[in-house]
């Protein structure tokens, strides 16, 4: 039983059964640096992940002050 994120051109496969922030954190993603959708639909970080799920993560881009 897995899931996937992906982020650009990586995948990262994790169990199912664990949040978004679990499989982030285990995967070496920074949370506050991408946003999750899955099937279009943006997730919330204590969503369980389940099986055969593929998470397309957003990387936000900040800027600094000027």
């Amino acid at each position: 039983m897995s899931a996937k994120l992906v982020l650009r051109d990586k995948e990262y496969e994790v169990k199912a059964g664990m949040t978004l922030l679990d499989a982030l954190k285990k995967s070496n993603i920074v949370p506050e640096s991408v946003i999750a959708t899955r099937n279009g639909e943006l997730m919330t970080e204590d969503e369980i992940l389940r099986n055969g799920d593929v998470i397309k993560l957003i990387a936000v881009i900040s800027g600094g002050s000027s």
